[in-house]
């Protein structure tokens, strides 16, 4: 299976990094419009680099190509790559806005190509684990949740970020990871509420979502952060509680992705103690879905929801009402 990567920043780093080293794929190309980010990163996974994505899917005809661009273009280059018949796995947050995301679910049908959307949370172990015992009732009936993710600003590295209409601030940025991880835990959202104060130095959101089946989950996170980026979940029942916090667990410690030359990354990342991180089992997760065929733990429509629930929330916190999905 030949693969590209579209955006060669911190996610698109990590992306070609992990297809170069799987064996049932070739990592074939590389590209984005800063031609030495791409040309080192293609020196660095052995394949080549291309400044246009044109250019670059005539080239060398891949059969999947991994979206690692800002999210306004999100929606742009999922539609021309299902239109070429390659199948996309696109970083999250999928869209800006659900018509977006529905366009790009209703492209890629039309086209008979498969669409993957990074929310990574899922694979994480302990993250996984707090969904199994959700699933075992293992807590018995459920009753409060509680998630945080907190870094510094990565406005100050790339300016988009901090551009509201390019990156829909930390809650459609940061908390949909949070977001997507307690809809999989704990099913669908009734009802949203939420606060955000944002300005040029911060941008910090706290939300409360109202579950169907009745669980309430405090979500809060926060872009300007002043000290290291970090994790936290708990989810508590009758029976029990599960918790994890990047502070105190040896297998979530954070770090950024690419400190060298030019400095920090634009998106901090969890780090993990064993052979592979998160992100390789994510992508060999969707590699494996395209090649038997099979259903992914991350659907579009797991996507499309996150998305309808960050924005319930960014509109919850203009208005200081709450929203019912």
């Amino acid at each position: 299976m030949k693969v590209v990567v579209v955006g060669c920043g911190g996610m698109g780093r990590i992306h070609a990094i992990h297809y170069a080293s799987m064996p049932e794929v070739e990592l074939v190309g590389v590209c984005d419009i800063v031609v030495h980010l791409a040309e080192r990163l293609a020196d660095e996974t052995n394949c080549r680099a291309f400044a246009s994505y044109e250019e670059m899917m005539s080239a060398v005809k891949p059969d999947l190509v991994s979206i690692a661009l800002p999210t306004y273009l999100h929606k742009e280059y999922t539609v021309k790559t299902a239109a070429l018949g390659a199948h996309v796995v696109c970083e999250k947050p999928m869209a800006l806005t659900l018509e977006d995301a529905a366009e790009m679910i209703r492209s890629c049908e039309q086209a008979g190509v498969r669409l993957f959307v990074g929310h990574v949370v899922r694979f994480f172990p302990e993250y996984a684990d707090i969904k199994r015992k959700v699933e075992a009732g293992e807590l018995g009936k459920l009753g409060v949740a509680h998630a945080k993710r907190s870094g510094s600003h990565p406005a100050k590295v790339k300016e988009w970020f901090g551009n509201f209409e390019q990156s829909g601030g930390v809650i459609l940025d940061l908390m949909v990871h949070d977001i997507d991880f307690m809809r999989w835990a704990l099913g669908e959202v009734k009802s949203v509420y939420a606060l955000n104060r944002r300005d040029q130095e911060m941008d910090y959101a706290l939300a409360t979502l109202v579950f169907e089946q009745g669980a309430v989950a405090n979500l809060e996170a926060f872009w300007g952060y002043p000290g290291p980026f970090h994790t936290k979940a708990e989810i508590a029942g009758a029976d029990g509680i599960v918790r994890n916090s990047s502070l105190e667990a040896q297998s979530l410690q954070m770090v950024r992705t690419s400190e060298g030359q030019d400095g920090p990354a634009a998106v901090e990342v969890p780090g993990s103690p064993g052979y592979h991180d998160p992100y390789y089992y994510e992508l060999r997760h969707f590699v494996r879905c395209i090649r038997e065929n099979c259903e992914s733990i991350v659907t579009p429509n797991d996507a499309y929801k996150a998305v309808e629930i960050a924005l319930a929330a960014i509109e919850s916190a203009k208005t200081g009402a709450a929203v019912h999905l």
